[in-house]
């Protein structure tokens, strides 16, 4: 017998959501006020009254719905579903009535309209429930579109994420490759460190690290092209002090754009070169500046290009606009920087 399926309420303490249920309420109140009637139109004084009592009553609902949602999404889908609706209709109804009995106070007068209270109870009542049923199927369908968005963005970062290990394999056999009858000891500890690589690298499915995982990976992979390019290659550093190691990214960020500089830059210099690797902080962002010599022939890579759009892509992802990754050349240098906001490992990212 398969398992019944909890309640998945949306989130009433997201701010959108208010707004969005606010608006809804005042044009209800806004409708009611056009709508012909038999005595006389409504008076601005009993529209701002009525507005009052629809945008307070609309808050409270909110607020019931935010604080019992932990308790709703533990019970059966249809019974959680009712629920969810029926609160709304009851405090419209309890809300009513405690009107009613103030009227006197508040002078409404509608012992006149409505003699004995239920009548008002239940008209208000059967607005709140068209309106609440309306605005909880709004609600259903807007969250299973989100978590349909986020499951295809997801599905979609794994085969990015996927189709980027690949590529940085085969670049670092190639390299161990290469050292196998010229230095079978080198090579031996090479294929060892690209083992501890990989098993950082693949992290389990996890689909962040932090930025000191990373560059643990950018050292290893550095040491592997260290075997093979031997003095051609020099690393420099250049880490500032406040820089937090613990701040998450996402996987294999800064590895393939170091990679990208010593396949594409300094392995097709006969005398090599210098590879710089800057980290600062600028305002609320890590700035990662990676800056290699070029060429004098340059060939179009699509293997660069592609690794490229892969980690845009995946920044898009993790951070909206709120990252960004520049390219230019300078003095015959080719410059790459990252800068991804600050994200430390208790908040976690997207």
């Amino acid at each position: 017998m398969p398992a019944r399926s909890t309640f998945r309420p949306p989130d009433f303490c997201r701010l959108p959501l208010l707004f969005t249920s606010l608006v809804a309420a005042q044009l209800v109140v806004v409708v009611l006020a056009l709508a012909p009637r038999r005595s006389d139109p409504w008076t601005l004084e009993e529209f701002v009254a009525a507005s009052t009592w629809a945008l307070w009553l609309m808050l409270l609902s909110i607020l019931v719905l935010c604080k019992a949602r932990p308790w709703l999404a533990r019970l059966w889908t249809p019974l959680g579903a009712g629920l969810a609706w029926a609160l709304p209709v009851g405090l419209s109804a309890l809300a009513a009535y405690l009107v009613y009995l103030l009227d006197p106070v508040f002078g409404f007068h509608l012992e006149k309209s409505f003699p004995g209270g239920g009548g008002f109870a239940g008209r208000v009542s059967a607005v709140a429930a068209v309106l609440s049923a309306a605005l909880m199927r709004y609600y259903y369908v807007q969250e299973q579109w989100l978590q349909n968005e986020r499951a295809q963005a997801r599905a979609a970062v794994d085969a990015l994420q996927a189709r980027i290990r690949p590529h940085f394999l085969f670049n670092s056999l190639n390299s161990i490759l290469s050292l196998l009858r010229r230095d079978p000891v080198s090579a031996e500890w090479a294929i060892e460190d690209l083992s501890d690589l990989f098993r950082a690298a693949l992290g389990a499915g996890q689909g962040t690290a932090s930025l000191e995982e990373e560059l643990s990976l950018c050292r290893r992979y550095l040491a592997i092209e260290q075997l093979r390019l031997t003095h051609r290659l020099k690393v420099e550093w250049q880490i500032d002090a406040d820089v937090p190691m613990d701040m998450q990214l996402p996987r294999l960020t800064v590895q393939p754009l170091v990679e990208n500089a010593v396949h594409h830059g300094i392995s097709k210099l006969p005398e090599g070169g210098l590879l710089h690797i800057a980290l600062s902080l600028k305002g609320k962002q890590l700035q990662v500046h990676i800056q290699n010599p070029l060429p004098d022939k340059r060939e179009a890579s699509t293997g660069s290009q592609h690794a490229v759009s892969n980690i845009e892509q995946r920044l898009a992802y993790h951070f909206a606009d709120q990252a960004a990754l520049r390219r230019y050349e300078e003095s015959g240098s080719y410059h790459c920087v990252l800068l991804i906001p600050l994200v430390s490992e208790s908040s976690g990212s997207r």
